[in-house]
């Protein structure tokens, strides 16, 4: 790609060029893509069909299971295709789109798990107002307003490269369109850039887990001044799934943002991102549903009604 000229390809790295670890790791990768969204697909379906869980708390889950299915249907299926086609070519358009709706859903899961936070908040600091206060208009509004933000919050960090100019030779060392990697390979200044990059990191990332943060801190007074045992108990398990997911998200996706100016290993920051864009999302629907008795029981409903729906499907075929 010659300097200002932004219609060529860029070359996305990978892993590794070995073809035997090239066959396991599509394997591997397919086999953490179905089951992310198939298991994110149950929580929704779970969530919709038992009137049970038509609360706030699972209102917000279905929507960050279906941001979780957007997030990794950006990165997952365009590694596969390299992998299985030994190609490693993605356009400058391709490479725009995978910026922003990366941006995009990784900043819709931010503000959800914010969401959710006060969600609890509400829950445990005031339970007599709960219902009240989040009631179906409000939630709405946090879910409508979380994505507006999240598709005007990713255009920013996209445009910026928009105004860069890329020389000869463009290899990303990543499986996609990672925005700090793209800014590296840069043949014109990136301070603009990079400073449109940290802010968006820190309105989009930091201020929503400073959010979380407060909440859980209001939450965690709160607890210590329960009295039974079994309160405290039942207070902490309704907060844990949530915190372990925000643990995993921000722990490896700010780390990597955050880092992106220093030299790090290719390596170091290709694991954060599997962690993150991988990881994080196919393990979400466990958490919450081995720690959740509502979500299970649910589950089961949703399954028992498959089975006989797959054997009269499998009748008629036959």
């Amino acid at each position: 790609m010659e300097r200002g000229n932004q219609t060529g390809n860029f070359i996305l790295l990978g892993f590794t060029d070995d073809p035997d670890l090239q066959s396991l790791l599509f394997g591997l990768f397919l086999s953490m893509y179905m089951v992310t969204v198939l298991g994110n697909l149950l929580i929704i379906l779970a969530t919709i069909s038992d009137s049970h869980l038509h609360t706030p708390m699972y209102f917000f889950l279905s929507n960050l299971s279906l941001a979780d299915i957007g997030f990794t249907s950006i990165t997952i299926p365009k590694a596969l295709r390299n992998i299985q086609t030994h190609s490693k070519v993605i356009s400058f358009a391709g490479c725009i789109s995978q910026v922003y709706f990366f941006l995009l859903f990784a900043c819709q899961d931010n503000l959800l798990l914010t969401v959710m936070a006060y969600d609890r908040f509400v829950a445990i600091c005031h339970p007599l107002h709960y219902v009240d206060i989040m009631n179906r208009r409000l939630c709405l509004l946090m879910a409508l307003g979380s994505l507006l933000v999240s598709v005007l919050g990713a255009l920013p960090g996209t445009l910026t490269i928009l105004r860069l100019s890329f020389c000869t030779n463009i290899e990303i060392p990543h499986f996609f369109c990672d925005l700090p990697a793209v800014l590296k390979l840069a043949c014109s200044d990136t301070l603009i850039s990079h400073i449109v990059l940290y802010s968006e990191t820190i309105v989009l990332g930091v201020f929503p887990l400073s959010g979380i943060l407060l909440s859980y801190s209001q939450i965690f007074s709160s607890i210590l001044r329960i009295s039974l045992d079994r309160g405290k108990y039942k207070a902490f398990s309704t907060c844990g799934s949530h915190l372990l997911v925000v643990s995993l998200f921000y722990g490896t996706g700010l780390g990597v943002y955050l880092s992106s100016v220093a030299t790090l290993s290719s390596r170091m920051t290709l694991m954060a991102s599997v962690m993150y864009t991988m990881v994080t999302p196919m393990l979400n629907p466990f958490i919450y549903s081995l720690r959740n008795r509502d979500i299970k029981v649910a589950l089961g409903r949703v399954l028992s009604k498959m089975v006989p729906l797959s054997e009269r499907i499998n009748a008629h075929l036959l």
